[in-house]
């Protein structure tokens, strides 16, 4: 099961000639921030489409100059106390846990970040030190790129040693290739999740109906000891309408996934073409509301540079 998830992985479009002629499009082109895209993914996106929602989302985006978008919108450096580590908010850390991400969505606030200075796995010690000293801390969160992107014995030791911490409550996972390549849902990936000692809490990054496949459905239904949330990201073309975003909602639903967080979008450079202003996402969120239940609607909310998250209600 293992090495199908890792051979899967390996299947992917990286250049702007290889997609324009496997969506018979002419959209693609090659820019700073290179094209990953996972067959298993690209096998959801319509042909001879270029406005698809999922097509959208993996396409370089022309650049746009703006004085407001910046190569790192939130200066993670600041607040990286040892390498692979940041500590940006009292009660919890994030640990950059893999460098490598399944698929690379031209929006990602942390396409430029310095991932070879910081490998939160091969700096563990130095890590588990710094959180053995600040029991302030009662919650790691695993990212990275994406902490799923590790093979289930590197994920297994960062869930046992993060799990040896005496005041450590929960472990958060945060991952985009348990949908992208959703056979990355092993049986020895559910062993690793019922075994933890620790609040586990698994989120998924979905931004589109599309994506949740019936591959998916099936693979996800057996992490029934987790709790599973969602954050997506407010893209414009892609999810920036009532109807897709309930759609969403309700297949998060369906699929036993909590909607938890929509976020406005972390103004990197080369993403300018995906913003969605102020107005009109409170608009959207207002709608939502008024739309589903509330246990269906994810918060709106913005991350900045200090130690705090927006919450725009």
């Amino acid at each position: 099961m293992q090495d199908n998830w890792q051979a899967k992985s390996r299947k992917v479009l990286k250049t702007a000639h290889e997609c324009n002629e496997y969506f018979n499009t002419d959209v693609f082109q090659d820019n700073n921030f290179g094209i990953k895209i996972p067959l298993e993914f690209a096998e959801k996106i319509e042909k001879n489409n270029k406005l698809d929602p999922l097509l959208k989302q993996v396409c370089p985006q022309k650049s746009v100059d703006s004085l407001n978008f910046s190569q790192e919108p939130l200066n993670d450096k600041n607040h990286s106390p040892v390498a692979g580590l940041i500590h940006k908010y009292k009660n919890r850390a994030l640990l950059i846990a893999s460098r490598v991400c399944s698929i690379h969505c031209q929006y990602c606030f942390r396409q430029n970040f310095p991932y070879s200075d910081n490998d939160g796995y091969s700096n563990l010690d130095n890590i588990v030190a710094y959180l053995n000293k600040h029991t302030e801390i009662n919650e790691v969160i695993l990212s990275g790129g994406d902490p799923l992107s590790l093979n289930d014995e590197k994920l297994e030791k960062l869930v046992s040693v993060i799990g040896n911490i005496e005041h450590m409550d929960t472990l958060r996972i945060h991952s985009r290739s348990i949908v992208v390549v959703p056979s990355r849902i092993t049986n020895e990936f559910i062993d690793i999740i019922n075994n933890c000692q620790k609040n586990l809490i698994v989120v998924t990054h979905i931004n589109h109906a599309s994506e949740i496949g019936e591959d998916f459905k099936k693979n996800i239904d057996k992490l029934n000891s987790v709790t599973l949330l969602n954050q997506s990201v407010l893209l414009k073309g892609v999810n920036d309408d009532i109807a897709t975003l309930k759609d969403l909602s309700l297949r998060l639903h369906s699929v036993k996934i909590l909607p938890y967080y929509l976020h406005m979008l972390d103004k990197v450079k080369g993403a300018e073409n995906y913003l969605v202003d102020d107005a009109k996402a409170h608009d959207l969120h207002n709608k939502l509301k008024q739309e589903l239940s509330g246990y269906l609607v994810p918060r709106l909310v913005r991350d900045n540079e200090g130690k705090s998250k927006d919450w725009l209600l």
